[in-house]
């Protein structure tokens, strides 16, 4: 199976604590296989197999941010 981008937009990102801060536990999501967050935009692309959105977006929440739909 092969890799997917996913794109989401996330709020309340001021720094790059926060960069830091969702970058690690939106890597930590099960088929997630590179993370890369853009501070300005607040948005947040995923490349990985099967990555589920629900989990993204519960690795989000507990890092502190939300996932606007």
């Amino acid at each position: 199976m092969s890799s997917a981008t996913h794109e989401y937009v996330v709020t309340g990102m001021t720094c790059q604590h926060c960069v830091a801060s969702v970058r690690e536990e939106v890597g930590e999501v099960a088929g997630v296989e590179a993370v890369e967050v853009d501070l300005p935009s607040g948005r947040v692309s995923v490349v990985g197999t099967n990555v589920d959105d629900e989990a993204v977006a519960a690795a989000v929440a507990e890092a502190g941010y939300k996932v606007v739909d």
